[in-house]
């Protein structure tokens, strides 16, 4: 099967061809770290962790690169509204370096409990000031800027076909009334010397003049740095196509003079019961912390967004999350009561899995194959075998599942359980389930007897 991708640029599916044979240069939009990331964020991760997954699935060695943001991205994606590191600094009476480093963090240890494979390049926006003047400088040189009230400005109007990633009617003598000293409409800050902030702390001194660079620019300089002037790969959520993205290759080729990013891929929003995306600037947003104190682990929220395209709208309710959940349990009993000696992997099911995952990241049919070598007559080292090779891919830790050791307590509380159940002491029973929730175990009655999981 040829790896076939959704390419955003051309809209449609194309096979997979590297620049060079057998490497794959990944570039993936990381976070503004001013605060927790939501779980519409972090889909977007999985389904990047899905294609790295998939990349190496297919013998490809991938050089994966994700930034951090932790300067210059205001509210707005089109240089309007306020600064979101001064926004998460006035909130928690920090400065914006404290706030960053905990976000940071905070970030990275979601896509740990994700089981999010971590980048081999971190590139924080911060560390890179360096190679984002070196950027301008170049644009300057090609006549791609000008400078106005004091800040750097990329002129759009120079760019042949700016907005061809999103097909943006684009018009180069439309004015912006919110920002006076842009020539253009979809004009963009490179460096920002007049702030629009007093209390700005982030502050270089540039051949510009002392200020800070826009945000479009970090992820330019910093991808180029790692993965050459051309590479294969840059993904985010269909959220940054429209400005940030479109930004980025105005800029990069304007810098470079040739195509800059060969496959362009986005994820659909996670969308709420009224239609609207998850965002922080609503303040109606989940994070992942917040659906453990649900009682929801980590990865029932990964194997519900495997059950969806990345590329279709996902629908967050409680009920969806659940369900996957009742069926994530499931998977860890078979697997579990399957685990043993070693056996083979199945190459008919395999092939089957590979086809799936490999048209486009179709993990929906990805998860059906694997339900379907559950229920085959394949001997159960062959099954486990089998599955390890498509968590490979699917990330739900398949390998490192095993069997909880139940409390005395909770195995005496439900002998008694079983006894009152016998005796059709039904209140006492009721009563037994309730202290053996209260440890944090459910129990459910089998032909045998009980059945006890962790809660």
């Amino acid at each position: 099967m040829v790896l076939i991708l959704y390419n955003t640029l051309t809209r449609k599916k194309e096979p997979f061809k590297p620049i060079v044979k057998g490497n794959v240069g990944l570039y993936t939009c990381g976070p503004t770290v001013y605060h927790y990331a939501h779980i519409g964020n972090l889909r977007s991760f999985i389904f990047e962790d899905v294609l790295k997954r998939v990349l190496l699935l297919n013998k490809l060695k991938v050089k994966h690169v994700m930034n951090i943001t932790d300067v210059g991205h205001l509210t707005s994606d089109s240089d309007e509204g306020e600064d979101k590191m001064l926004k998460g600094a006035r909130r928690e009476k920090k400065t914006v370096w404290e706030v960053a480093e905990f976000y940071t963090k905070a970030f990275q240890d979601d896509l740990k409990k994700l089981n999010i494979i971590s980048p081999n390049k971190w590139a924080k926006a911060t560390d890179h000031i360096k190679e984002q003047i070196s950027m301008i400088q170049t644009l300057e040189k090609k006549g791609f800027t000008y400078a106005s009230g004091g800040n750097v400005y990329f002129d759009t109007s120079k760019s042949k076909d700016y907005g061809k990633l999103t097909n943006l009617d684009f018009e180069s003598k439309a004015r912006v009334s919110k920002d006076k000293n842009k020539k253009n409409q979809h004009d963009f800050v490179l460096w920002f010397t007049k702030s629009k902030f007093d209390s700005q702390e982030m502050k270089w001194d540039s051949p510009f003049g002392k200020g800070y660079p826009g945000w479009h620019l970090e992820c330019s300089a910093m991808a180029s740095k790692y993965l050459g002037e051309q590479f294969d790969i840059h993904c985010g959520g269909m959220d940054l196509a429209p400005i940030h993205h479109t930004n980025e290759i105005a800029q990069s080729e304007g810098a470079f003079g040739k195509k800059w990013v060969n496959y362009w891929l986005h994820s659909e929003f996670l969308v709420l019961k009224k239609g609207e995306k998850m965002s922080k600037s609503s303040g109606d947003f989940l994070t992942l912390s917040v659906l453990g104190e649900k009682g929801f682990d980590p990865l029932v929220y990964r194997y519900f967004c495997l059950g969806t395209s990345y590329r279709n709208p996902l629908m967050y309710s409680e009920d969806a999350l659940v369900s996957s959940g009742n069926a994530l349990r499931k998977l860890y009993d078979k697997i579990l009561e399957i685990k043993g000696t070693s056996g083979k992997v199945s190459k008919k099911h395999l092939k089957s899995f590979t086809d799936a995952v490999s048209d486009d990241l179709n993990t929906p049919k990805g998860l059906a194959v694997m339900w379907e070598v559950l229920g085959s007559n394949l001997k159960d080292a062959d099954k486990y075998a089998t599955l390890l090779e498509f968590d490979s891919v699917l990330g739900l830790g398949l390998k490192s599942l095993k069997k909880e050791k139940i409390p005395t307590e909770v195995v005496k509380l439900a002998k008694e359980r079983l006894a009152a159940r016998n005796s059709k002491e039904w209140a006492k029973s009721d009563k037994l389930r309730e202290k053996i929730r209260g440890l944090g175990w459910d129990i459910g009655d089998t032909k045998d007897g009980y059945d006890l999981r962790k809660a």
